[in-house]
């Protein structure tokens, strides 16, 4: 039963949430979570793989209510999806950076499907202050980092400069389970 969570989720999360976007491709307003929601939310967070009577059990309701409950969270967009998380260095991904852009005005999304394109991109967001997108990274080694840096991402034309932040140490903050 461990996983049931995870494998009906992704089963239907497809369906689910076309089938909750309006016609132009946007999610319904969101709604207020209860206590029940916020539970339900930290424990996947913590193990995605819960079966569905695990979670029913530790927040104090049915199984049909724990899974009517995570369907909902899942059609509403709340949740995006269910992953494993990575040790990058034991994935043969040993080098980690942040790297900041400055791009082009009004070309983000232009640079944002660019940046997904990259092998080891992790995060994007577009930021406001001195520069305008922040990049996290996950590559093998600093020669896979200066290649991304100075042939791929240099290579995007609305990216006017770069500055690449090395990453000694990481440590993802986890919920606690």
């Amino acid at each position: 039963m461990a996983g049931r969570v995870a494998q009906v989720a992704s089963e239907q999360m497809a369906e689910s949430t076309a089938a909750s976007q309006d016609d132009h491709g946007v999610l319904p307003p969101p709604r207020p979570l209860d206590a029940i929601d916020q539970d339900i939310l930290r424990m996947l967070q913590a193990d995605g793989r819960a079966s569905i009577r695990s979670v029913a059990d530790r927040v104090h309701v049915s199984r049909a209510n724990a899974y009517a409950r995570i369907n909902r969270l899942v059609e509403d967009g709340v949740i995006r999806g269910f992953g494993a998380r990575v040790d990058h260095e034991r994935a043969g991904q040993g080098t980690s950076a942040y790297i900041t852009l400055k791009i082009v005005q009004n070309s983000w999304r232009t640079v944002r499907e660019e940046l997904r394109q990259l092998p080891g991109a992790s995060h994007i967001a577009l930021v406001g202050g001195d520069f305008d997108v922040l990049l996290l990274v996950h590559v093998s080694d600093n020669r896979a980092l200066r290649e991304l840096v100075l042939t791929r991402l240099q290579a995007i034309p609305q990216v006017l400069s770069t500055r690449t932040l090395l990453v000694f140490e990481e440590e993802d903050l986890e919920p606690q389970s």
